[in-house]
């Protein structure tokens, strides 16, 4: 069983929606089962997995989100999942610097970073970078929201290279990815051939071969 956490101090860097995409991609892909976590007091991955018709992926559901227990409750859970047979765990975090992400990093066998290409965001996932790399844990950015062939996304594909592996697939700022999440769904379900789809079918290939050795992460590196 494998985990990867999703996190970032920054808000409104697309978390919730890579979380909820990679994890259907996952499933499409014959990875399952995969199961995901909401430690977002938000709640914002719980409320799109309820409206969904499907219930794969599934979802750690909590009766109160607001009071998110951390540790000991995750560690239950992993326990669960280990007697469901879960294949891999994808752990949703909320914005900022919290115990919720320090404690779902400390189980985590990725680190993912989504990225917007600014200089905001560039600065604001150093933390995230800097906590994953104090608990020696594997962390990989991914560029989210990229405008397609404009500097400003060449010059982040550049920086965030210089500070960590960054993956080959770069998600550009398409609509698919955001009316993909109305009523549950995902830009894979809902428009399969279209472009988003492609790269987020792209990019859970390149985790999955990750996480199970055959890719050297590091050798993806720019720079």
């Amino acid at each position: 069983m494998k985990f990867i956490v999703v996190a970032s101090q920054k808000g409104g860097c697309g978390k919730t929606t890579l979380a909820a995409h990679l994890a259907v991609a996952a499933e499409l892909a014959g990875s399952g089962p995969v199961m995901l976590i909401d430690t977002d007091p938000q709640g914002t991955l719980t409320y799109w997995w309820k409206e969904r018709s499907s219930k794969v992926p599934g979802l750690i559901q909590r009766n109160d989100l607001r009071q998110y227990a951390g540790a000991p409750n995750l560690l239950s859970d992993i326990e669960s999942l280990r007697q469901f047979g879960a294949q891999f765990v994808i752990i949703d975090t909320p914005p900022g610097f919290t115990s919720e992400i320090e404690q779902a990093i400390q189980f985590a066998d990725l680190v993912v970073v989504p990225v917007r290409p600014s200089p905001h965001d560039l600065r604001a996932s150093a933390a995230t970078v800097q906590l994953a790399k104090e608990l020696d844990k594997d962390t990989m950015f991914v560029l989210n929201s990229a405008i397609v062939r404009s500097r400003i996304s060449s010059d982040a594909i550049v920086a965030l290279s210089q500070f960590g592996p960054l993956a080959p697939v770069v998600l550009h700022q398409r609509l698919d990815y955001a009316s993909g999440m109305i009523d549950g769904g995902t830009a894979l379900e809902n428009k399969p051939n279209s472009l988003a789809a492609a790269e987020m079918k792209a990019l859970w290939s390149f985790i999955a071969d990750r996480l199970e050795g055959r890719i050297d992460i590091a050798l993806r590196q720019v720079g």
